[in-house]
């Protein structure tokens, strides 16, 4: 009888394995391509990117009318880049090795309107709705003021449909706030890992928030079920909305304009790193493809997951995306990180970031709080849990052997430009930031 050769120890069989006993996993994609082809595999284009930027620009005025945290930038929903020179040396330190190159943080948790991440797609998604259909009652032309979609004849006509989306949180959030702003009636169904605070803070806007006992899955099919057969009624489809992935693409754009203002000009020998939280695939997904278009083979993404709720390491490691889950691994989907609790990532993104992306690491819960702690103690900043997850992305990188990064070399770590993609935050209540803070001190 031949015995079978034992699995490599990057195999997908070994990987599983890794996944299934919960050990933080760094896989970096062997399907990685060149830009162009990779680019290819999207099925979306610039000319879709230029156009999601051009009606959030159209619709600057009104937002910057109705959320007075964006009047200063004109509406425009952006958030800072800032270095972390201090958070570097102490993840280095940390760590027992030096922290490659240059470190940046991406403040999406300081997005306005909504506090995440979310408030780039979840939001785009509503004002596309929101214009389709003042545009098509007359109400509103491509060339109006913008404004006009707070008039009370667009409120009515908007009061006449609703908008209903499942989440574990964040995108819920930002749809909520989104909608209710505009008049629509606006349901949420929210996954039993939701904070409690982020219900409260719906219905405080208005929203009608459905609790349920299952995880994200099936906070997501409630609210598909919810929209069926209602032409009056607009799904927000997290797993399978090309509208949210350009909401998000759009920030690679924005993101390539501060980084030239900081004279950083990503090339082949010094490229771009950028580490981003990954839950169902939408943000992560829609961020890469932008940059991608932006930099080409110069910058790379890695998706970062909990360890606990690895979806879219596992759908892509065996290939089979949307049709399966961690639960057929016994894997729980508990995870102290609410907006990336997912079991199962979306097929729309994990097929077109197959060849895309450059790879994928799981980290666990103590160290999402630890990366809290430093983050708040080195740079002042107060986050939650998940947008801590991609602090620790160029150690992990540069730990595993250089011979199992064939496009990404130890001295192009050395010499790139490391962004970590901070999700969310700034919408936690004070006690609750305090809480996660003091409990990664403990840990560290």
């Amino acid at each position: 009888m031949t015995r079978l050769a034992a699995p490599l120890p990057d195999s997908p069989d070994a990987v599983i394995s890794r996944l299934a006993r919960l050990e933080p996993v760094t896989w970096i994609n062997p399907r990685t391509a060149p830009a162009g082809d990779a680019l290819a595999d999207v099925g979306l284009s610039v000319s879709d990117i230029d156009e999601a930027a051009d009606r959030l620009h159209r619709f600057g005025p009104y937002l910057a009318e109705t959320f007075p945290d964006t009047a200063a930038s004109g509406g425009v929903i952006e958030s800072p880049l800032t270095e972390a020179p201090g958070l570097a040396r102490t993840l280095g330190a940390r760590a027992g090795r030096p922290f490659p190159g240059r470190l940046l943080l991406k403040r999406d948790s300081h997005l306005p309107i909504s506090g995440s991440v979310k408030a780039r797609g979840g939001i785009y998604e509503v004002l596309a709705h929101a214009e389709d259909l003042a545009r098509a009652a007359g109400l509103l032309s491509l060339d109006d003021d913008y404004r006009r979609m707070g008039s009370p004849e667009v409120r009515a006509l908007l009061g006449t449909h609703s908008v209903v989306v499942g989440s574990t949180g964040n995108l819920g959030l930002s749809i909520g706030i989104m909608s209710a702003a505009l008049g629509f009636r606006v349901t949420v169904h929210m996954s039993s890992d939701a904070r409690q605070w982020k219900k409260v803070r719906l219905r405080e806007h208005g929203v009608d928030v459905v609790e349920h006992e299952g995880d994200y899955s099936l906070a997501v099919a409630a609210g598909r079920r919810q929209a069926e057969g209602n032409p009056s009624t607009y799904f927000v489809d997290d797993e399978n909305s090309r509208r949210l992935f350009l909401g998000y693409a759009v920030a690679g754009r924005r993101l390539a304009a501060q980084l030239r203002a900081r004279d950083v000009r990503p090339g082949a020998a010094d490229p771009l790193v950028v580490y981003l939280p990954c839950g169902v695939g939408g943000a992560p997904g829609g961020i890469a493809f932008g940059l991608k278009t932006v930099y080409g083979d110069h910058v790379h993404a890695v998706f970062a997951e909990p360890t606990h709720s690895p979806a879219m390491l596992l759908g892509m490691v065996t290939g089979r995306h949307d049709d399966i889950s961690v639960h057929e691994l016994g894997i729980d989907n508990v995870t102290t990180a609410d907006g990336l609790a997912v079991g199962r990532p979306s097929g729309f993104v994990g097929r077109r970031m197959a060849r895309l992306v450059t790879g994928l690491y799981t980290l666990t819960d103590a160290d999402m709080l630890r990366g809290v702690a430093q983050l708040r103690d080195t740079e002042g900043l107060a986050v939650e849990p998940s947008a801590a997850a991609g602090l620790d992305g160029a150690l992990r990188l540069s730990a595993t052997p250089e011979a199992s990064r064939p496009r990404l070399s130890d001295a192009q770590l050395r010499n790139a430009t490391h962004v970590a993609w901070l999700t969310g935050g700034s919408m936690v209540p004070r006690d609750e930031l305090d809480g996660y803070a003091e409990a990664g001190r403990g840990l560290l």
